[in-house]
């Protein structure tokens, strides 16, 4: 999840005051990780995981071009779940959410917070006013490499390959970072993320983890689909003219047929579970918003890396002159609807 300076350069008040504390007391927490690892008090399973760590920033840099900075070489535990909490907003009949603009990064759909009780303030109050509200936890975000950002405590529960995807997505948001575009910048992350893996996962020979991976990434996209179908149905019923509480109980419809849908492809998997926690016990407008932000331009970056023919530093330049047309071109050539799924 990108945070990005979101977390500092907001709005001006006590949310600036608090976005700069809250960022400044974890970078004060950064340990060099080989510090950590020579510690002979360190524990045997976090030296493990960040020996991974170290070997994941390398390949990050020598095969995969991203940027060779401070970045993901130290360690910050911050001695809670969630490093921070989102905050969506989309209003009652509308899948768009709502955007809070900040310097440097421009417009972006949430609102980041160090501290949980403050978060779920903000949304209450948003959800007093009418919206749909979703609050999450986010165990790493970027800020564009602004500041050195920390391997946090919140992403050692992972198995080293989901530790490889946060890292090769949150580096290449500081590669390249489009202000105003959250579409594009996570849909980029998302694609140089599983192309990373794939990458990582070959080179050191684990092809049945990289099967399983594949498979992981292919069931993904089902239930990706799945609420893209869900927020585009519900898109076409908020734009028809009718009674509001008609448009609520068509609406609840809707939720119920997604919860529905997704038990069914679930079966086909057989015991597969991996996603139910996709499916909290209130679904609505804002998070559906939340996880189309990070798909919708996909399958465009990827014909982008084909015609690369694979090769990242290609694709890059390729994407820097994407970056440069107005956004409205780069949707047509990257995030056309039927390539949502």
């Amino acid at each position: 999840m990108l945070l990005a300076l979101a977390l500092l350069c907001c709005c001006a008040g006590c949310y600036l005051i608090e976005s700069a504390s809250g960022e400044l007391s974890l970078l004060s927490r950064r340990v060099p990780i080989q510090r950590v690892i020579a510690n002979p008090a360190t524990p045997g399973a976090l030296r493990k995981q960040l020996e991974a760590v170290a070997s994941i920033r390398t390949f990050a840099v020598t095969d995969l071009g991203l940027p060779d900075n401070g970045s993901y070489r130290s360690y910050a535990d911050v001695h809670r779940e969630y490093v921070v909490w989102t905050v969506v907003a989309a209003p009652e009949f509308s899948v768009e959410a709502r955007e809070w603009c900040y310097p440097v990064v421009g417009c972006v759909a949430y609102r980041g917070y160090f501290v949980e009780h403050r978060a779920r303030t903000f949304a209450e109050r948003l959800k007093q006013r009418g919206f749909d509200v979703d609050v999450a936890g986010v165990a790493a975000y970027s800020t564009l490499g602004h500041f050195d950002d920390p391997v946090i405590n919140t992403m050692l529960g992972w198995s080293d390959v989901e530790l490889a995807s946060i890292i090769f997505h949150e580096l290449t948001h500081q590669l390249i970072y489009v202000p105003d575009d959250a579409d594009f910048d996570e849909a980029l992350a998302t694609t140089v993320e599983e192309e990373g893996v794939r990458r990582w996962l070959t080179a050191q020979g684990r092809l049945q983890d990289l099967e399983q991976f594949q498979l992981e990434q292919h069931r993904y996209r089902e239930v990706v689909a799945l609420m893209e179908r869900t927020r585009a149905e519900l898109r076409a019923l908020y734009a028809e003219s009718m009674p509001d509480e008609r448009k609520r109980e068509r609406k609840r419809a809707a939720f119920t047929a997604l919860r529905a849908s997704y038990e069914s492809l679930k079966s086909s998997w057989g015991s597969d579970s991996r996603f139910d926690g996709w499916f909290p016990q209130e679904i609505n407008n804002a998070y559906l918003a939340s996880v189309a932000t990070y798909f919708r331009c996909v399958p465009g970056l990827q014909r982008e890396l084909a015609a690369a023919r694979g090769n990242l530093s290609a694709f890059f330049e390729r994407v820097r002159e994407l970056a440069k047309l107005e956004q409205q071109r780069r949707d047509a050539q990257l995030c056309s609807p039927s390539d949502a799924g």
